[in-house]
């Protein structure tokens, strides 16, 4: 009897072995093997998520929006509140209102944030916070 339940415990540690190992496999893949060119450009410009409560979709919106703007601004010169204006847009443009951006090299922060509206991440060495809050109408 215990040589069976040893045998079985063991098929479900390498059955959850390879589902650990395919799932890392998988997220290398997709990060590694983007489908446009922005994607593998985005590998090569360390992007580095600090913190996260967003879909992955507009996750890689953003790390698009901020590359794309900072190979726009002239070398060793960063625009932080021109790159958070855009990102702040681009977001409210695209996903609604009540989006808001902090973007620099040191700050710090503590915020309340919708929920899968939340992204902390750095890119070279800039880091930016974008996040999504509740918009409540007024009632006069």
């Amino acid at each position: 009897m215990e040589r069976g339940a040893e045998k079985e415990l063991d098929r479900r540690s390498k059955f959850l072995h390879s589902l650990i190992q395919n799932k890392k496999k998988t997220n290398t893949e997709q990060h590694d093997d983007g489908d446009d060119s922005t994607s593998s450009s985005l590998n090569r410009s360390n992007v580095h998520v600090r913190a996260c409560d967003m879909p992955l979709p507009l996750q890689n919106h953003a790390f698009q929006c901020a590359r794309q703007h900072l190979d726009s601004m002239p070398a060793k010169k960063l625009g932080s509140k021109l790159l958070a204006l855009a990102l702040k847009k681009e977001f409210d443009s695209s996903y609604g209102p009540a989006w808001h951006c902090i973007v620099g090299t040191s700050f710090g922060s503590y915020v309340t944030h919708s929920v899968g509206g939340f992204l902390y991440f750095s890119i070279d060495k800039v880091f930016i916070l974008l996040f999504k809050t509740a918009v409540q109408p007024l009632n006069h």
